[in-house]
């Protein structure tokens, strides 16, 4: 995602990348060997579906899980990034300011490893100086703005989106940041674990002070203490759900009354912000804030803005710090046994620093125009069932239902890669200069989102690179995008039967779809602006469902003592459950009008239609990283993403022959149906 945190409001289906759509072997459209058969699939059915496949699939030393998203980007990375970088590495003379200079050149930069063991520390140290200048809160909160400005955001955070109750402009917008380890449940929960991590941590930052030869006197319990006060004053990753309670707008002289022991006049002035208005995600904090910081040591203050300095080019300095950041990033937080070789790193940073460059040379390199016109129409076909979804439904009004249907009328669509490409020349890239290399990129962007302000929405522009494996929803653009790396299999395989496909790729446009109408997206109308378009029985009757599904998820175990946060992850489970059921009638409109096909394997369209949804979430996870991705990420567990909505699913029940007393059997009257 963009260093600019508003673009977290596209709602993505995962959070993992990057792939692409090339020509490979035949792809089977679901191996028998996949299977486990001693498995009862109406007990388990991620089990029966995927335990062949999990057995013979352990995760890589590398890896943290390891699925279907995850082996998509090795091949990407492996083989169609690799090789377009190896063709820019052999080209005699890349034009200055091209693609194909930047990508090499800053490939070369990670690559460059004596230079950079030679160096150590000294690329950061003129933001080491700034920070060391400050005398005052005032003048370390200008510091924060220089850092700011190389996408360092200290306890707040400024950024450009669309403003979401008016959604043609672009609107300033200030948030909560600032925590190592990115939500404050990890600074709050007493459970073994969670006190590890934190030990865990306080050892980590002293390590890294250590290792740069700082002086700062026990920097790791400074800094845990002063980030759990932070955390305290935060809004939970459940509260920053809501899109109502999070949009404040209020005057530059009104912030500047909830920042009244901070300099904000000269802090706007080095970030180059100008507005007369600013959307805050939560006014309480920044008083809090406010106060807090005014009773800080200023040397504690400063100990945790280097570690902020430190923190965030960790993987760009010498060795011992690389080692060390994946010590505890990696192995620590998602138990993950060894790095990759140098040269996966160094393609992976240059995609993280320059993936639309990049994005730019691979869509034309391996994504054929034709995939566009099939995406479209299955895209057409999922908009049509979802409109007879829409009438259909029993709990909605008929008022509510027009503002419904005129909403999905009103859905736009992105395929494979952008029509228009950014200019991206003006970042300078050098092949002997890593972090002023990351730097100038940061920049790039920080200009970028200062220059958006107050101007229209360029509704041209994508939130992920081509080449990524992921699809997302965009409310205030009211639009789903679907890049090149996720058309390919298991996800879109052109040799499969229909079957599988609709249980893949069609099953992900209907979740895609499904989030303009989850808990967050239908608080969006037509145009993409934050309205409610509602009538109250019918907001009622929607939230009643939404909180059942919750509840039914809050209910799932997924460690001994762990459950899933339901309220954190419904509008992942509403969009699997509408993707699933979208993508199932619409494949049955297609049966019902050319005949249904002989069973493969022995099993019918309707099995296979699960199975292809199945084999599109095969995972196997560690312990470390499933904890993690239950306390922070609003995706349930893959294994849950698979059974989860199953007994919600009479088609699945019939196809299966699921009977009373199978663990994923529900009753009709039990059942939610949301659309």
């Amino acid at each position: 995602m963009s260093i600019l945190k508003p673009k977290n409001w596209i709602f993505s289906l995962a959070l993992i990348s990057a792939s692409s759509n090339v020509a490979m072997a035949q792809v089977p459209a679901f191996p028998a060997t996949d299977l486990d058969r001693s498995a009862n699939p109406n007990v388990d059915f991620d089990q029966f579906a995927n335990g062949g496949w999990k057995a013979a699939n352990p995760i890589p030393g590398t890896e943290s899980r390891w699925g279907a998203f995850g082996i998509l980007d090795k091949e990407n990375r492996e083989v169609r990034l690799k090789n377009i970088i190896s063709e820019l590495l052999n080209t005699p003379k890349n034009k200055p300011g091209s693609e194909s200079q930047q990508i090499a050149d800053f490939y070369r930069s990670y690559m460059d490893t004596e230079l950079i063991e030679k160096l150590g520390t000294q690329p950061i140290k003129p933001y080491l100086d700034i920070i060391a200048k400050a005398k005052n809160i005032k003048e370390w909160n200008s510091t924060n703005a220089h850092l700011a400005n190389i996408g360092i955001f200290s306890v707040f955070g400024f950024g450009v989106n669309a403003d979401r109750k008016n959604s043609k402009l672009n609107a300033v917008y200030l948030y909560q940041s600032g925590l190592t380890l990115g939500e404050k449940g990890f600074y709050t929960k007493t459970d073994s674990s969670s006190l590890a991590i934190r030990k865990e941590m306080v050892q980590h930052i002293d390590e890294m002070f250590r290792l740069a030869g700082w002086k700062d006197k026990s920097p790791g319990a400074a800094i845990l203490k002063f980030e759990t006060e932070v955390a305290g004053f935060q809004l939970s990753n459940v509260e920053l759900r809501d899109p109502e309670k999070t949009y404040n707008k209020i005057g530059k002289n009104d912030l500047a009354s909830l920042q009244t022991n901070l300099d904000l006049t000269n802090y706007l002035k080095i970030i180059a912000y100008n507005f007369d208005e600013v959307i805050v995600q939560h006014p309480d904090y920044i008083k809090n804030l406010n106060k807090f910081l005014a009773t800080q040591n200023l040397e504690t203050l400063k100990t945790y803005q280097r570690w902020l300095l430190l923190n965030s080019f960790a993987t760009a300095l010498p060795n011992k710090f690389q080692q060390e950041s994946f010590r505890f990033n990696n192995t620590v937080l998602k138990g993950v046994k060894e790095r990759k070789p140098l040269e996966d790193r160094a393609i992976e940073a240059t995609n993280n620093i320059l993936g639309m460059p990049l994005g730019k040379l691979f869509a034309a390199k391996y994504f054929p125009e034709s995939s566009k016109k099939k995406v479209a129409e299955m895209i057409e076909n999922v908009r049509t069932v979802f409109g007879e979804r829409i009438d259909g439904l029993s709990w909605m009004s008929a008022n509510t239902k027009i503002e419904a249907r005129k909403k999905l009328a009103e859905f736009t669509y992105k395929i494979g890669y952008p029509d228009t490409w950014k200019d991206y020349s003006t970042i300078e890239i050098k092949p002997n200069a890593l972090v002023a290399n990351i730097i100038a990129a940061r920049q790039w962007r920080v200009n970028e989102a200062r220059n958006k302000i107050g101007k229209e929405v360029d509704k041209t522009e994508w939130g992920m690179s081509p080449q990524t494996v992921n699809a997302y929803y965009s409310p205030m653009n009211n639009e789903i995008v679907f890049p090149a790396g996720i058309l390919q299999p298991p996800f879109f395989n052109p040799d499969a039967d229909d079957a599988i496909n609709y249980g893949g790729i069609i099953a992900v446009i209907g979740h895609e779809f499904s989030h303009g109408f989850d808990d967050k997206g239908s608080k969006y109308n037509a145009e993409g602006n934050l309205s409610n378009w509602w009538t109250e029985d019918d907001r009622t009757a929607f939230d009643a469902l939404a909180n059942k599904y919750i509840e039914y998820f809050d209910h799932k175990e997924v460690l001994p003592g762990l459950n899933i946060n339901g309220k954190l992850t419904i509008g992942e489970n509403i969009a699997d459950l509408g993707g699933l059921t979208l993508a199932y009638y619409a494949l049955k409109k297609s049966i019902d009008k050319n005949g249904a096909p002989a069973p493969i394997d022995g099993f019918t369209w309707q099995q296979r239609f699960f199975l292809g949804w199945a084999q599109v979430w095969h995972t196997n996870i560690t312990e470390k990283a499933l904890r993690q991705q239950v306390l922070t990420d609003p995706h349930s567990p893959a294994k849950e993403r698979i059974n989860g909505p199953m007994p919600h699913l009479k088609e699945f029940q019939e196809a299966w022959q699921t009977k009373p007393g199978d663990a994923l059997y529900l009753d009709e009257a039990s059942r939610i149906v949301i659309w």
